[in-house]
């Protein structure tokens, strides 16, 4: 089983780099077209993916949420302000997304992948968290000594961002701007292969052209490909998988068919 998430926020990168930058308006406006291309090719491959989303996302684009739930993706949570994530975001930004869209969310994901209360995550009826990477990212985090498949901690599954067996290495959103796609494409169905399901994330503001954009200070580890290389990509990444005959899930049907024993081999 694949499932692809995306992590649905206002961009606020330009900030990590000393940039003066308005993240509700100039940052709403370039995840605003990253997430129209995303669903764009979702579409146009037939596939559903899993959206997590800030409730500052939710609530300054509703006619995009609205796209997301009218064409069968899910919505999670992902905190409320990207920036300054607190504690009760777990609770609130639940409640916030609920009401939004009419619909129940299950699933939780901590800005940055930051850690989150795993007691907070079960007390409010959570399903799954996938709040870990379990690779060692320089500067960010280090969880070489956690489990790279998913498993449960309590009454909820945690479901680990993809990397390969053996050697860890990261299969999330820079190995896919990076990477020669030959060499990417061949990690991705070989961890796919061993662990009977692949989970990764991206984010709308990489389907932005960035790199016309010197003014945001990205480094080039984020703008190579950027735009329309990422568009290009994420269609090659659906394609081999669909070319597999693998089955795309959103994270819920994921979770529910695990906690029956289907664990996707």
């Amino acid at each position: 089983m694949v499932l692809l998430s995306f992590d649905t926020e206002e961009f606020d990168v330009p900030r990590e780099h000393g940039v003066d930058y308005d993240t509700l308006k100039e940052g709403m406006e370039v995840s605003a077209c990253g997430t129209e291309r995303i669903l764009d090719v979702l579409k146009e491959e037939g596939v559903h993916a899993t959206f997590f989303c800030t409730t500052n996302f939710a609530t300054h684009a509703p006619q995009l949420m609205a796209r997301i739930v009218n064409e069968g993706h899910e919505v999670a949570a992902h905190g409320q302000d990207h920036w300054h994530p607190k504690p009760e975001d777990v609770i609130y930004s639940k409640q916030k997304l609920e009401a939004l869209t009419g619909q129940p969310v299950r699933g939780y994901r901590q800005p940055r992948m930051f850690p989150v209360s795993d007691e907070e995550i079960e007390r409010q009826g959570y399903l799954y968290n996938s709040s870990l990477n379990p690779a060692f990212i320089p500067g960010r985090y280090m969880h070489l000594t956690e489990s790279r498949t998913p498993f449960m901690r309590g009454s909820v599954l945690q479901i680990p961002a993809s990397v390969t067996p053996w050697f860890r290495f990261p299969l999330f959103w820079l190995a896919m701007h990076n990477l020669p796609m030959w060499l990417y494409k061949g990690w991705c169905s070989w961890t796919h292969r061993h662990d009977g399901q692949f989970v990764t994330y991206f984010h709308p503001w990489e389907f932005y052209p960035l790199g016309e954009h010197p003014e945001l200070k990205m480094p080039f580890i984020i703008r190579n490909h950027a735009g329309d290389g990422m568009v290009e990509r994420l269609h090659q990444l659906i394609q081999m998988f669909k070319h597999e005959q693998a089955e795309f899930v959103t994270f819920t049907t994921f979770t529910e068919r695990w906690k029956i024993g289907d664990r996707g081999r």
